[in-house]
């Protein structure tokens, strides 16, 4: 059994040698897949596929639609780390867990990382089925990752995010949905608790705010991706329009559902991405 009592640094470190000789190395993309959104890993060449039970510290999601597996393998001829789900704040993890597989990335010496997210439309004109690119984010998660002592190997003590989601990989991901024909959604998403689904008072102040989508996700891990000095990118897929006065019952089923049929779009626009990197 992992040693509880070591510090974040060694926590780290103890899951990047059990990692080091199981995944292809060097890693040169992380990919982090939100609910429904996992099979993005069966286009990998070459997988190698870790259950999160097995990597010291890792956490486990229970969320339906999270497989609880790291998958390593080659992407348009490029090494990517892959998370089958993610572990949500809301399921009662302790913040610093949620982005523990951050900061592993970040140690393998992963440079780039794509988050993606299952999400709620709030602009008008979103539908189920959307790709929206996250061009910034608002914290409404009552929670900031990098609260608590700083570790200055690990990154600065007072991060800007000016640029949280990096330029370079945005035009990318513009480029690839022009030349695929993907109609990409842009927008602000606002990162939620959760687990309940946001009231339409909410929404409505959303709206008032700008923002296209919301969430209970990714936030944290984009502050800690930043703090990492990595190049982010991240995608929502509309999974339902948010609520508002007299729409319709929110189901989680319906996300994975409506994943399911945008997953042709989603991966080919990761995979056009991807290519695209230097």
């Amino acid at each position: 059994m992992p040693n509880s009592n070591l510090s974040p640094v060694k926590k780290v470190d103890q899951a990047v040698q059990f990692l080091f000789s199981r995944i292809h190395m060097p890693v040169e993309v992380g990919i982090v897949l939100g609910s429904g959104l996992g099979g993005l890993v069966d286009k990998l060449d070459d997988p190698k596929s870790i259950p999160y039970e097995e990597i010291p510290f890792f956490a486990k999601s229970q969320v339906e639609g999270h497989a609880n597996r790291l998958v390593s393998g080659f992407m348009e001829g490029k090494s990517v780390l892959a998370m089958q789900g993610r572990f949500h704040y809301y399921e009662g993890h302790p913040i610093e867990d949620v982005v523990f597989p951050i900061r592993v990335m970040q140690a393998l010496g992963i440079k780039n990382i794509i988050f993606t997210n299952a999400a709620g439309g709030v602009k008008d004109g979103f539908q189920p089925g959307d790709l929206m690119l996250v061009t910034d984010h608002i914290n409404l998660m009552g929670v900031n990752p990098l609260r608590g002592e700083n570790i200055e190997e690990w990154g600065p003590r007072f991060l800007d995010m000016s640029h949280a989601y990096h330029p370079l990989l945005c035009r990318l991901a513009r480029e690839a949905a022009v030349e695929l024909g993907i109609d990409l959604k842009e927008g602000i998403y606002a990162g939620f608790s959760g687990p309940s689904y946001e009231t339409p008072a909410e929404i409505h102040f959303m709206d008032v705010l700008g923002v296209g989508a919301v969430g209970m996700s990714t936030v944290p891990e984009v502050i800690v991706a930043n703090h990492a000095n990595m190049k982010v990118l991240a995608i929502s897929l509309i999974s339902n329009v948010a609520a508002h006065h007299g729409g319709s019952i929110i189901q989680h089923e319906d996300v994975l559902t409506v994943g399911a049929k945008a997953a042709v779009d989603f991966i080919a626009l990761l995979e056009s991405v991807i290519s695209k990197l230097p």
